[in-house]
C-alpha cells in the first residue's frame, strides 16, 4: 500500500528528530564530569598540606667561612626602647669657671696657657693696678692707720696729765680715734673686695702700698689661712682645672670684671638629648618609673678605660619646646673619667668624654615578658614571614617565627611554640640550638637546594656529616 505524500513527509521529519536527539544525548554523556569516588571531598574545603621543613646541610668549611655560632635560647624579659640622639655637654655653673679681673689694671705676666692643668692656689696672672680709686683707698688706709697711732699717743698724754686736763678734751680724742678706726675698717673691707689678701691689707696699713696683685686658681688658702685672690668661690675639683681658654695677652689693659681666662673641669658632665613632641609621653613615663637609660657612646676602641659606669637615668625634662626644631630637651647626668699624663715636666689631664661628643640613648618604654632575644643577623625576612635556623651538627633547619619587636641591633621573638622549648627550673629553654648570625646566607643556600649530601659524604641520624672513608675508622 502506498503511503500518501503527507505521511511520507511526517515520517522523514520524525526520523531526523530522533537522530538529533541521539546526538545531543551523546554529547551530554561525553561532556559530563566523572562521578566522585566514595569518600571524596570538595578541594576548596580540603585541609592545607602539612608544611615541609626546609633543611640544609652545611659542611665544616662553610660553617667556618660563615663564622656560624649557635646556642640554646632562654626565654627572658626585654625592654622595648626608642632611640634618641644625644650629645655630651658641660653642666652650667659646674664644669666651667671664669677668672675675671677684680679691678682695672695691666696684665704683666701670664703663668699658664691653654691645655695646662692647674691646681687650686697656683698663680695664673699678675695684674699691675692702674685704678686711681684703688690707690686712693690704699693711701687713705695708711693715713688713717697713722693718725690712729698719733691720736692714741695724744690720748695717753692727756690721761697721764691727770685732773688738770679738761675731760672734754679726752672725749674729743676718743671720738677721733673711733672715727678713724671706722674709716680703717671700711678701707680694709674695700681692699679685700678688690682682691687683696689680709697680709696685703696689713702691709698697706704699715705703708707697704701694693702696685701689683696676683690672681690664683680658686679654691685654695694662703699660708696665713686666708683665701688667695680669686674671683668667686668654687668647689675644689679632685684633679684640678684645665686652662681651656685664654682671653688676654701680656701688656693688655683690662677693666674690672673683664674675663681673663676660662678654667674647665669636665668631671661632672651631662648628656643633652632632644625628642619630638609625640615622644613626650614616653620620656615622661621613663622619668616616672625611674627606668635606666642605656647609653651608646659610639666608641670604636675604649683602650684601657674602665667601664663607662651607670646606670644612667633622666634627671629632668625641660618644660619648653623649641619653636624652631619643635623638640624638647632632657638631661642625663654623666660622671666623667680622667687620667693624668706627665709630659715635658708638666701634667696634662685627659678626659674620656668630651663636650660635643655624639651619643645614642635607648629610652625604655615597655617591658616584654617571655620572649627570645637574638642579634638582628640571626633572623631573615621574606615578605611577611620571618625565619631562624636551628643547628643539629651539620644539619640546619629553617623555622618560621613571630617577631614582636626589632631594632637595628636586636630581634625579639615570641615564645609561641614555633621553637620547641623545655622547662629547666623556672626557666624555658629552646630544645635546639639557634643560629645567631648569617641567617640571610643560610636562607639563600636553602633556596638554592643545599640539602643534598655532598659526594663522598654521608649523614648520621644526629645530623653530623662524615666522609665515607672515615666510617670504618
Amino acid at each position: 500500500m502506498k503511503l500518501s505524500r503527507p505521511v511520507k513527509l511526517l515520517s522523514g521529519v520524525a526520523m531526523v528528530a530522533g537522530i538529533a536527539a541521539a546526538v545531543v544525548a551523546t554529547r551530554i554523556w561525553l561532556t559530563a564530569p566523572a562521578p566522585e569516588p566514595a569518600g571524596a571531598t570538595d578541594p576548596r574545603h580540603a585541609a592545607p598540606p602539612p608544611e615541609i621543613d626546609v633543611r640544609i646541610i652545611v659542611g665544616e668549611q662553610a660553617q667556618a667561612n660563615l663564622a656560624l655560632t649557635a646556642k640554646q635560647l632562654k626565654a627572658e624579659s626585654f625592654w622595648k626602647t626608642i632611640t634618641i640622639q644625644g650629645m655630651v655637654v658641660d653642666r652650667p655653673g659646674v664644669s666651667e669657671q671664669q677668672v675675671v679681673a677684680p679691678t682695672t689694671g695691666i696684665v704683666t705676666q701670664i703663668l699658664h696657657v691653654p691645655g695646662e692643668t692647674v691646681q687650686p692656689g697656683e698663680l695664673l696672672f699678675k695684674l699691675k693696678l692702674s685704678s686711681e680709686v684703688l690707690h686712693e683707698t690704699q693711701t687713705d688706709l695708711f693715713k688713717a692707720s697713722q693718725e690712729i697711732q698719733l691720736a692714741k699717743a695724744r690720748l695717753d698724754r692727756l690721761v697721764s696729765a691727770g685732773e688738770g686736763v679738761p675731760q672734754v678734751r679726752v672725749i674729743e680724742v676718743e671720738s677721733e680715734i673711733a672715727r678713724l678706726e671706722t674709716a680703717v675698717k671700711a678701707a680694709r673691707h674695700e681692699l679685700m673686695i678688690w682682691g687683696f689678701s689680709a697680709a696685703d691689707v696689713d702691709g698697706v696699713a704699715q705703708g707697704k702700698l701694693v702696685s701689683e696683685i696676683p690672681l690664683a686658681v680658686p679654691g685654695a688658702l694662703s699660708s696665713s689661712g686666708d683665701t688667695l685672690p680669686t674671683t668667686q668661690a668654687a668647689i675644689v675639683p679632685k684633679h684640678g682645672y684645665e686652662v681651656q681658654q685664654l682671653s688676654v695677652a701680656a701688656g693688655q689693659q683690662v677693666q674690672s670684671g673683664e674675663v681673663l681666662c676660662v678654667l674647665a673641669n669636665h668631671e661632672s658632665m651631662a648628656i643633652e638629648s632632644r625628642a619630638f613632641r609625640d615622644e613626650t609621653a614616653l620620656v615622661e613615663k621613663s622619668i616616672e618609673g625611674s627606668w635606666p637609660v642605656e647609653v651608646d657612646f659610639q666608641e670604636a676602641d675604649v683602650g684601657d678605660w674602665p667601664s663607662s659606669g651607670g646606670p644612667f637615668t633622666i634627671s629632668h625634662l625641660v618644660n619648653t619646646v623649641d619653636p624652631v626644631t619643635r623638640t624638647f630637651a632632657f638631661f642625663v647626668p654623666l660622671e666623667n673619667q680622667s687620667k693624668l699624663v706627665e709630659r715635658d715636666g708638666s701634667d696634662q689631664l685627659l678626659w674620656r668624654f668630651r663636650p660635643g661628643q655624639k651619643v645614642r640613648l635607648y629610652v625604655r618604654v615597655q617591658e616584654l615578658h617571655n620572649v627570645f632575644v637574638l642579634p638582628a643577623d640571626a633572623v631573615v625576612r621574606e615578605g611577611g614571614e620571618a625565619y631562624v635556623f636551628t643547628q643539629n651538627a651539620n644539619t640546619f633547619e629553617r623555622k618560621p617565627v613571630h617577631v614582636v619587636f626589632h631594632d637595628r641591633d636586636q630581634m625579639v621573638l615570641a615564645n609561641d611554640g614555633s621553637l620547641p622549648v623545655y622547662k629547666k627550673g623556672q626557666e624555658f629553654w629552646t630544645v635546639a640550638a639557634v643560629v645567631r648570625n648569617a641567617a640571610p646566607q643560610l636562607n639563600r643556600m636553602a633556596k638554592a637546594g643545599s640539602s643534598e649530601v655532598p659526594k663522598g659524604f654521608h649523614i648520621h641520624a644526629d645530623g653530623s656529616l662524615h666522609r665515607n672513608e672515615d666510617e670504618g675508622k
